[in-house]
């Protein structure tokens, strides 16, 4: 059973650790088998006389550490009969591990000594150890069996025949090593793509290559795109997925459309951001009598131009989601798609995949119908246009967008009534110049405009859930997707609520719908004060994380019992998928293969949480960029964490963390007490928990790092940061410089 993994070259010198680990993993495979040096030599493929001369040594190293027994005369056994879990890697920053089994247990601790060539995202295999480490089941990765990743980016450093890259990634904890003929054209200092080509026991580093030079660090493509690679998507498509795509072609056949129910000629809009280019849905709508209305709630039909199974497809489920940064998409779909075929643009003829719902003035639906559609937009809303129209009453279909708010609202309130959360999170969003720089940091406000799509949309999702679970009983139940989200768990709402109660506010947990109110009463209570982004965020972080599957479940946030996704499919791939299956279904087909379906699913859940990663990674660049420009300035803030290292704190009116590390605070020692979750000065016995307002100055903004340093603000006390800020402010104020270089008038 020869194993690369085991696979040593033995030098003059053989590093006994290493060696000891190799022989530990020999034993761990073989199981009670009892084994000899000659038989261990042959599974590590070491042939010299010198090289098995060590193996001996490190027996008898290992007998004599109790970790195998020599029962006879030069063979051994182990002591332990090893228990392998496989799971995936969470790298911390400190350098440390756990592996998340696939077995849903508990996570398994890994010292740094014990990763053995693992990265961060890796499917690997683990050996547990009899004993626990802070706790936790500890164990070690034995061997890696996927890679999460292989292309990294990070800044060059270039030695004399060599260079190194070394990754931005923080979990990230070893430089590849580049040959200097892999260098390709980058220069020291430039920020590129490595992709890894080999890494072996022998070698501390990987093996690289550079790929793509992205520019120099700080300029704003560059970071963009640096982001976008970080966390595994792609910035361009590949030549044959473009292909694909160019030889769709634009015009709709007479044939298709008499295939399809046609709405051309009932009233249709969209309502989408004004920036926006991908429109996936539309609404009709049309009186049928008084006091009953037809609501058409029309998605771009992405399934009629994809094949299953072709390069468009493959790709759509590699990147499985849209990623919308601050300044960019990065679509899903090539651009002839995702803004061109299947946007459901105005005043063009459309396919579309509908639920038509007919529904009475009390929002109570009275009649469903799916199916494959035309449609033809007639007018293009942006949010700010209807927004318009539903507070003054006025301007091109006023009547109708107000008609359909009241439902709309009336479905959200019987939503609420059966026990659905409002988690209204704070967005912040920028206002960049010509060069990309933020002007102006802003948090966004959702008005009826948007409740009024979303309750819509909200709508149809449920009913295509409700009828992809109808199909089928028992045994024969068709494979369905759903999107799940499963109760919170018991202990974490404890704690939301001994987190919550430092502000006054507490949930009830009696009972589902105790909790739901009281959570809905708490976020309701807590806009507009200081501490609400930090309490809402606390409180999504509180809920267990959405994800896709084919066992459906409630979806606890909305109290749904019914819910999937199907009104995105240019920017979600579920949604493609669902689409697929309701129209597979909606003609009698078979089941589709379920352990297939619940495969893309987990490929849809993962790369959700790297785009929405991806996602704050670009807003956090944006937010240091844009603090950079007050160095020196004090900010009202409030404590949003507490560690041993210092203190992290929400700047209040920009919505961004800084931290404020222990060693900076200059008035006393302070040391982290973890059960309380505070830090507390040795002297004054002065404490900073979670919750507390406190101010702070802006001492500096990284943006290569992504962080912002702050110092205190005391009345009894300045940090020499402030003292000396002061200083220079004098002396430029007398020089006639005025305010620090590139401030401006930011946020003023």
């Amino acid at each position: 059973m020869k194993d690369t993994n085991y696979k040593i070259t033995m030098k003059k010198k053989t590093d006994t650790n290493k060696l000891k680990k190799q022989i530990q993993r020999v034993f761990a495979e073989a199981g009670r088998k009892i084994l000899n040096y000659k038989q261990i030599a042959k599974q590590l493929e070491v042939d010299s006389s010198e090289g098995k001369n060590e193996i001996i040594i490190t027996l008898k190293q290992l007998a004599a550490e109790k970790l195998i027994e020599e029962i006879d005369t030069g063979r051994y056994v182990t002591l332990f009969i090893h228990q392998f879990i496989i799971g995936r890697v969470d790298m911390t920053q400190q350098g440390t591990a756990y592996v998340v089994p696939e077995d849903g247990t508990e996570d398994i601790y890994i010292s740094s000594e014990h990763k053995n060539m693992a990265l961060n995202g890796d499917k690997v295999k683990v050996s547990l150890f009899a004993h626990k480490i802070h706790g936790k089941q500890s164990g070690e990765i034995i061997e890696v069996l996927e890679r999460s990743k292989t292309q990294f980016v990070g800044i060059v450093q270039v030695h004399y025949n060599y260079a190194f890259l070394v990754p931005d990634d923080k979990k990230m904890h070893t430089n590849i090593f580049i040959p200097k003929e892999k260098l390709g054209s980058a220069k020291q200092g430039d920020k590129a793509i490595a992709k890894i080509t080999e890494w072996s026991a022998e070698n501390e580093n990987p093996f690289g290559e550079i790929i793509e030079v992205l520019g120099k660090p700080g300029d704003h493509e560059t970071e963009m795109n640096a982001i976008v690679v970080e966390y595994g998507f792609a910035t361009r498509f590949p030549v044959e997925v473009e292909r694909e795509a160019n030889n769709i072609p634009d015009k709709i056949s007479n044939d298709e459309i008499k295939k399809r129910r046609d709405f051309r000629k009932t009233l249709t809009f969209t309502i989408d951001p004004e920036d926006a280019k991908d429109f996936d849905d539309a609404i009709s709508f049309k009186v049928l009598e008084k006091g009953i209305y037809e609501i058409g709630i029309h998605i771009a039909d992405v399934a009629h131009y994809i094949k299953e199974g072709g390069r468009l497809d493959e790709e759509a489920l590699k990147r499985a989601t849209s990623v919308y940064l601050v300044d960019r998409t990065i679509p899903m779909l090539p651009e002839k798609l995702s803004n061109g075929v299947c946007s459901l643009r105005p005043n063009e003829d459309k396919l579309t995949f509908s639920v038509v719902i007919k529904m009475n003035e009390d929002a109570e639906v009275l009649d469903t119908w799916y199916g494959k559609t035309v449609i033809h937009s007639q007018r293009r809303f942006s949010y700010e246009e209807a927004q318009e129209r539903l507070e003054t009453k006025e301007g091109d279909l006023a009547t109708e967008l107000n008609l359909l708010n009241e439902l709309a609202k009336q479905l959200k309130e019987k939503r609420f009534k059966k026990g659905a959360i409002s988690f209204e999170t704070q967005e912040v969003k920028f206002r960049l110049d010509e060069h990309f720089k933020p002007i102006d940091l802003y948090v966004k406000v959702r008005k009826d405009a948007h409740k009024l799509i979303e309750e819509f949309m909200l709508l149809a999702n449920r009913r295509v859930a409700e009828y992809g679970d109808a199909q089928g009983k028992g045994d024969k139940k068709k494979t369905f997707v759903y999107r799940i989200h499963e109760e919170p768990n018991e202990d974490k709402l404890k704690l939301f609520n001994i987190f919550a109660s430092r502000f006054g506010y507490k949930i009830l947990l009696q009972s589902q719908k105790s909790i739901s109110q009281s959570f809905n009463n708490l976020l309701l209570e807590v806009e507009g004060k200081p501490e609400q982004n930090l309490v809402q965020s606390q409180a999504i972080r509180t809920m267990s994380k959405a994800y896709y599957g084919t066992k459906k479940s409630m979806h606890y946030g909305l109290a749904f019992d019914h819910y999937t996704h199907f009104t995105s499919p240019i920017r979600r791939y579920p949604d493609l998928m669902v689409h697929r299956l309701l129209f597979s279904y909606l003609n009698n087909g078979k089941s589709a293969d379920q352990a297939h379906h619940e495969d893309m699913c987990k490929q849809s859940s993962l790369m959700e949480v790297k785009a929405a990663d991806a996602e704050r990674a670009s807003v956090r660049y944006k937010q240091v960029e844009y603090i950079s420009g007050f160095i020196g300035d004090e900010f009202d803030g409030i404590i949003s964490g507490v560690t041993e290292w210092g203190i992290y704190i929400e700047i209040s009116k920009y919505k961004c963390e800084g931290m404020l590390r222990l060693n900076n605070m200059g008035d006393d020692f302070y040391e982290y007490d973890e059960n309380n979750q505070w830090i507390i000065g040795r002297r004054t016995r002065r404490k900073f928990q979670l919750g507390d307002p406190i101010q702070v100055i802006v001492v500096a903004a990284d943006i290569f790092k992504r962080q912002i340093d702050l110092s205190l603000v005391d009345a009894g006390v300045k940090s020499n940061f402030k003292q000396g800020w002061d200083q220079e402010k004098k002396r430029r104020d007398k020089k006639g410089q005025g305010k620090s270089r590139g401030r401006g008038k930011r946020g003023r």
